[in-house]
Order: C-alpha cells, then sequence, then structure tokens
C-alpha cells in the first residue's frame, strides 16, 4: 500500500503529513510508530493526517499521533503546518480555515508573509482538566496561580508546577537556566508520573524580561522536541499568571521563535511553517521491516 507523505517542520517540530482526503488511509498506532521512527522510518515528532470533517462547521479533520503511536488532542506547530499543507496541496483555498480536532475546532489563518497563526481556544487550570491527583500535595498561590509541589523519586525537594491544560495538558517548571537544566533527568519523570493518569507534557520556562521567555518541553509519547506549539502556549500563561510576563510574548524554542497573545480568554499563537520534501512509502512494508 503506497501512501503519498510530506514532511513539514514548525520551528524545529518536525512531521510526516498524510492527505486522507484523497487518498484512503488508516493509521494505526504501529503504522504511526514505523513512520515517525527515525532510524528505519522517515522521522518525525508528530504524524499528522488531515481528513474530511465529522463537525459540518468545520473545513477539514485534524488528528495527531505521537512519535509513540499515541493519538493526542492537539499540536499547535502541526496546526500552523497543516494549514500549509492544506494550501500547498490545492485542498481549499479558504483562508482562514477551521479545523476540527478531538476538543473542538480551531480557527487558523495563514499570513501574506508565510507565517501561520492559530486561535488555540480556552485554558483551563484545575487537576481535573488534566487528569492530575492533586490529594495531599502541598500548593502554593502566587499571583493568580496555583503551584503543586510534585514528589519526584530520588528528588531532595518538589518541583513546583503550574498546571494548564490547552486541549492537551501540560505541567510548567520556571528553571533558572533552560540551556543547563537536565531536561532529560526531569522530562521523563514529569511527563510519566503516577499523578498525571494521561501523562503530560513537561515544560522548562527561563524568564528572561517580561515578554520574553527560553523554553524546552518534553512532550508526552516523543521525548524533548525542538519547539512545542501547545507548550509555547502553556508557559506563556503561566508565567503571565504568576505575575512574571505580559502578553505578547516571544518564546526562545531550540528550533525557533514563536509569539504568544492571551488577554485571559483568547490565546493566539504565531509561528512558521515550513515543507521539507515530498515523498511516498510502501507503508506495510515499512511496518513489516521494523
Amino acid at each position: 500500500m503506497i501512501w503519498n507523505f510530506t514532511k513539514m517542520q514548525g520551528a524545529g517540530n518536525d512531521f510526516v503529513v498524510l492527505d486522507g482526503v484523497r487518498q484512503s488511509i488508516d493509521l494505526t498506532p504501529e503504522r504511526a510508530r514505523a513512520l515517525a521512527d527515525r532510524h528505519f522510518g522517515i522521522g518525525a515528532d508528530q504524524v499528522l493526517l488531515v481528513e474530511d470533517p465529522l463537525d459540518p462547521s468545520a473545513d477539514f479533520r485534524y488528528r495527531i499521533f505521537n512519535a509513540d503511536g499515541g493519538e493526542v488532542e492537539h499540536c499547535g506547530n502541526g496546526a500552523r503546518c497543516f494549514v500549509r499543507f492544506v494550501h500547498d496541496q490545492g485542498l481549499s483555498r479558504r483562508n482562514p480555515l477551521r479545523a476540527e480536532i478531538a476538543t473542538g475546532l480551531l480557527v487558523l489563518r495563514e499570513a501574506d508573509d508565510g507565517s501561520v497563526s492559530v486561535d488555540m481556544g480556552q485554558t483551563a487550570f484545575t487537576p481535573d482538566r488534566l487528569a492530575f491527583d492533586a490529594t495531599g500535595l502541598e500548593t502554593r498561590s502566587v499571583f493568580a496561580d496555583t503551584l503543586y509541589g510534585l514528589d519526584l523519586q530520588d528528588e531532595a525537594s518538589p518541583l513546583w508546577c503550574s498546571l494548564v491544560a490547552i486541549s492537551n495538558p501540560h505541567a510548567v517548571t520556571l528553571v533558572d537556566d533552560a540551556d543547563t537544566f537536565p531536561v532529560d533527568r526531569i522530562g521523563p519523570a514529569i511527563e510519566g508520573h503516577r499523578r498525571f493518569a494521561r501523562r503530560v507534557n513537561a515544560g522548562f520556562m527561563q524568564v528572561l524580561d517580561r515578554h520574553h521567555i527560553r523554553l524546552r518541553v518534553y512532550e508526552r509519547g516523543a521525548g524533548e522536541t525542538l519547539a512545542c506549539g501547545t507548550g509555547a502556549c502553556a508557559a506563556a500563561v503561566a508565567g503571565i499568571r504568576r505575575g512574571l510576563l505580559d502578553s505578547p510574548v516571544r518564546v526562545d524554542t531550540r528550533g525557533g521563535v514563536l509569539h504568544i497573545d492571551w488577554n485571559g480568554k483568547a490565546l493566539h499563537m504565531r509561528g512558521p511553517a515550513t515543507t521539507v520534501f515530498h515523498g511516498q512509502v510502501d507503508i506495510d512494508a515499512l511496518v513489516a521491516s521494523r
């Protein structure tokens, strides 16, 4: 079974994008893992599938599969690549576009300079929205935010996290130096912590000034990525709620720059979306080779 695909990236967060409108795509977890494999497949942080919508008010349905094969709710960098893909492939000329994701609708617009802005939807901050068990945890109130002291194995003191849900869950920690912080050790400990029933994306934010942060994110099911769109939004929102930041916020990731605007309700992200190459893959042969 031959599938056409497009490799794309947004601020270094890379994707295999599949057109499920003009070709029949049965994307199983096993097939997603094979496509995302960087040694035996194409290689990607996530696999994106564009389909006809189930919701009649949407232009397309947009689905996201992490490198481990699990389907997730949202991907901000992927959403920008989705818009560029739909326009470049001639699937639609509409601008803005309305995309159906697992938790609702996104409104996305491509600008004349090639950047894409995404209306990221609503934010939430209560433990239940992240499937987080806060029973017995110490908390701290900081400005408008509540920090939760997360107990980590082999760590002498709790790690204080902001909880932010932007369709998918994020735990944001303030660090002194994002470059030197041990994300490779602390990231997976937070991502798979027993208190998060659906796992969590772990963000590590360094504040540079009131409109500028540096960020690294350890994503559930993908590991540390060069950028994470919803993670950038979560960090900016957490910093504003802590009284450390003011909107708009520039977010420097290892793969590029994202711009976040939040007024307490509406949340928008702007950044690049780039096509890398097009190709074809025999998906059954690829799965069998692994």
